[in-house]
């Protein structure tokens, strides 16, 4: 059995590349890298000081299901994600790795967040609210808060270094970027993974209101990396109770940030610890999503 948490990792063998708000990215060799996906949450991009056990193993275990369910649309960066086929240098990490890791290529990352939303909520909201408008895209009058929108949009946005906030750009924006070809091909598999894991989810009970995919090239060729349609990447909302015109519960760290809200949090660190009963309810909803999802028991 793996570590029942893991905050942080250290492992000296390897150069670590970044601790992020949530994965330890270590170098292997110049080609390839180890990702540890911890139990760190944060919010309101703030870490909080405690973690959520077991959260890593579950958006790991999330990322690897739906990564096989996509690479007919998209190749995808793994190489390994069993600690016995790493290398042996990290053969002796193995109970803090298994479950929560994957040994992956090293690809060029892409200059965007590829967002996709298929619901009105969030950001996406409030920019309607304000404008009529979501990152460029005309939207009809009298939408509703949560309403589905008739086509999903992708509405890409610009990568913020740790601690700031990503910036909603236009698809006309992240043209300039990334030239009109890998733009358009982006924006292709963004929307055919997006609708493909719609459907699927809801018909085990969850609503993909919007989810975040981020993308690289290796060797020139496109390939999907980082997380993918987990809870910390996507809104999910339970179908049962589902009503257009409110904000709706969630699997994912909604939880949190309801609780944040309620004690005022003023949304800077240091950020405060994490009530036993809050984090376990926001561990229940991250690890209802995984069994609803993939129809099995979390692998340590």
């Amino acid at each position: 059995m793996s570590k029942a948490h893991v905050i942080e990792t250290d492992i000296k063998e390897l150069k670590l590349l970044s601790r992020g708000k949530v994965r330890d990215i270590y170098e292997v060799e110049d080609d390839k890298l180890l990702l540890v996906t911890t139990d760190r949450i944060s919010a309101y991009d703030v870490i909080m000081p405690n973690p959520i056990e077991d959260k890593g193993k579950i958006l790991n275990q999330i990322t690897l299901f739906w990564m096989e369910q996509m690479k007919d649309i998209v190749p995808n960066h793994l190489i390994a994600s069993d600690v016995d086929d790493y290398p042996e240098v990290l053969h002796k990490y193995k109970e803090q790795l298994q479950g929560r890791s994957v040994l992956v290529k090293k690809a060029k990352p892409l200059p965007i967040e590829c967002i996709v939303r298929g619901y009105i909520t969030g950001s996406g909201w409030k920019d309607y609210l304000a404008t009529g408008k979501v990152s460029g895209h005309d939207l009809p009058a009298g939408l509703k808060e949560s309403e589905m929108l008739e086509q999903p949009l992708f509405t890409p946005s610009t990568k913020a270094e740790l601690g700031e906030h990503d910036e909603n750009i236009t698809v006309e924006k992240a043209m300039e970027m990334l030239g009109s070809e890998l733009l358009e091909k982006v924006q292709d598999v963004t929307l055919s993974i997006y609708r493909r894991a719609r459907d699927y989810a809801r018909e085990r009970g969850i609503i993909i209101a919007d989810t975040k995919f981020e993308f690289g090239l290796v060797d020139g060729e496109l390939i999907i990396i980082d997380e993918v349609l987990t809870p910390d990447s996507s809104r999910f909302w339970p179908v049962e109770g589902y009503a257009a015109g409110q904000s709706q519960p969630s699997f994912d760290k909604q939880f949190l940030r309801d609780w944040l809200t309620d004690i005022n949090f003023n949304k800077q660190p240091p950020a405060p610890e994490i009530p036993v009963e809050i984090a376990s309810k926001t561990r229940e909803k991250y690890m209802e999503a995984y069994k609803l999802l993939t129809e099995t028991e979390l692998n340590a």
